[in-house]
């Protein structure tokens, strides 16, 4: 950190200026040195969360560009976080991340043994603090006397590029792009037994019930979205390998790849985490673990337009107030994860509007969904291999299409017997208008909607007035983590 002829401000401002510039436009990725024993981090009192581990992230960087001179470390929060109403006395969502970050204790260890050169356990800060100066809010935070040497001027360490750190949804997806990251270079990461990597990726604390869980389960979970997401919005291609112990799987390791061209372009700007949809969940009546597990399913497009749903169904009382806003922004998300804002003034044509009774979990108003686009190659397998043929991606729609129809009927069942009646009523009515054969609206009326005759029809009418026409057209994003399950068997 020295300059043969510095200007007048010290180097390490300039560094940080120079930060703030490249988000003007500038085209250089910026990156934060993450020291080799940071990466496999143990939890070992909390969970860690994705949002958790992105402001990390930033906070480290920050960090190391204002220089190791310094005991405290201070920038202002919306440098940190956007999102959250800082003209309110009231910042219980940051205070929680980083109330969080400094009680949560880790084990820093390398994801290669013996290469790290200690072994330390701390909490991610060593205390933060928020205070507010003319107007704009700070944060000031500290790292351990027995990691600060090591974090902010590592001898071995990894270099992430943070712009695609942010586009990561899940924990065990930046976890895993960290680790490769440090070993794109060999090609694969160190061969560890697959209960090591479990809260090494789920940044969760092992506990009497995950030393229960089968290996397929961590499999299904944890290991195969976390590498379709690295596949799908990084620069690196991620394949697992296992090794078996007698008849079980002991060892695992990721073989990694770099991809001639980056997925995602170079923006070089530290962005703050975006806390934005969490605290408006929160408004709502969501609780952030909850919302954060949205965002992680459905991505952060997905989460927006359903909360503009559940505000508009919030603010009604008709047919009654609404109890659980939870379960009712999940029932929407089920229903249509893609889906984008309505529009303002939806057209005369459009799909059956939702019964009035199904106040939970039918979304209210349709929305319509985006037409099913075939999946991108390099979203599956990279840039590197082939685009996945007719038969699979046939095999995955129908997987989802399956999965798709057992939702509606359990949502269909799980209304009362009085609202199930209408909803036959209304059924009947329809298949009249359409002329549909006069012996399936009989067995409709002598036998009910789940006789095999009418159950089709009862959960095409039934989908297209919740969730709207297209809400039988799977999005690239679904089959993603379709294929991510099924594999190309």
């Amino acid at each position: 950190m020295t300059s043969d002829a510095p200007p007048p401000p010290p180097k390490r401002r300039s560094r940080t200026r120079a930060s703030a510039a490249a988000g003007a436009g500038a085209t250089r990725a910026v990156t934060v040195r993450k020291p080799v024993n940071t990466l496999a981090i143990v939890p070992k009192s909390a969970r860690i969360t994705s949002l958790g581990r992105k402001s990390y992230n930033v906070l480290l960087h920050e960090a190391q560009a204002q220089g190791l001179d310094k005991d405290v470390f201070r920038a202002p929060l919306e440098r940190i976080v956007r999102g959250v109403d800082f003209d309110s006395n009231d910042h219980a969502l940051i205070k929680k991340h980083l109330r969080a970050m400094v009680s949560t204790t880790v084990e820093w260890q390398s994801p290669t043994t013996g290469e790290g050169t200690a072994w330390n356990v701390s909490g991610l800060l060593a205390h933060a603090r928020l205070t507010k100066e003319r107007g704009q809010v700070w944060v000031e935070w500290s790292y351990a006397v027995n990691l600060k040497q090591e974090l902010l001027e590592p001898s071995v360490f990894a270099r992430l590029k943070l712009e695609i750190i942010s586009q990561l949804r899940s924990h065990a997806g930046i976890a895993l792009y960290e680790i490769c990251t440090r070993y794109k270079d060999v090609g694969r990461t160190s061969r560890q037994h697959w209960r090591w990597w479990r809260p090494v990726l789920s940044g969760q604390p092992e506990s009497e019930r995950t030393a229960k869980l089968e290996y397929r389960i961590f499999k299904r979970d944890t290991l195969k979205p976390a590498i379709a997401e690295l596949n799908a919005l990084t620069d690196l291609q991620v394949e697992l390998a296992e090794y078996k112990d007698g008849r079980f799987i002991g060892d695992i390791q990721f073989l990694i790849k770099v991809k001639p061209q980056a997925v995602l372009p170079a923006t070089a700007a530290p962005q703050p985490v975006d806390l934005q949809l969490v605290a408006r969940a929160q408004a709502l009546g969501v609780a952030e673990e909850k919302t954060e597990q949205f965002l992680q399913a459905y991505g952060p497009a997905a989460v927006q337009a359903a909360l503009e749903l559940l505000a508009r169904r919030s603010a009604s009382n008709y047919p009654e107030p609404l109890r659980d806003p939870a379960r009712y922004l999940k029932a929407i998300l089920a229903g249509e994860p893609a889906a984008g804002p309505e529009p303002a003034e939806p057209p005369a044509a459009a799909a059956p509007a939702a019964p009035p009774y199904a106040t939970e979990p039918a979304p209210g108003p349709a929305v319509a969904a985006a037409p099913m686009a075939v999946l991108p190659a390099e979203v599956l397998t990279g840039d590197s291999l082939v685009k996945p043929s007719a038969r699979r991606q046939a095999r995955w729609v129908e997987a989802w299409l399956r999965r798709r129809r057992e939702r509606v009927v359990d949502d269909i069942a799980a209304l009362s017997d009085e609202a199930q009646a209408v909803l036959c009523e209304q059924l009947l009515a329809d298949m009249e208008a359409r002329q549909v054969h006069p012996s399936i609206r009989k067995r409709l009326q002598t036998s009910g909607w789940q006789h095999p005759l009418v159950l089709p029809e009862m959960v095409r009418w039934f989908a297209q007035g919740v969730h709207g026409p297209g809400w039988d057209q799977p999005t690239p994003q679904q089959l993603l983590e379709i294929a991510a399950e099924l594999g190309d068997g």
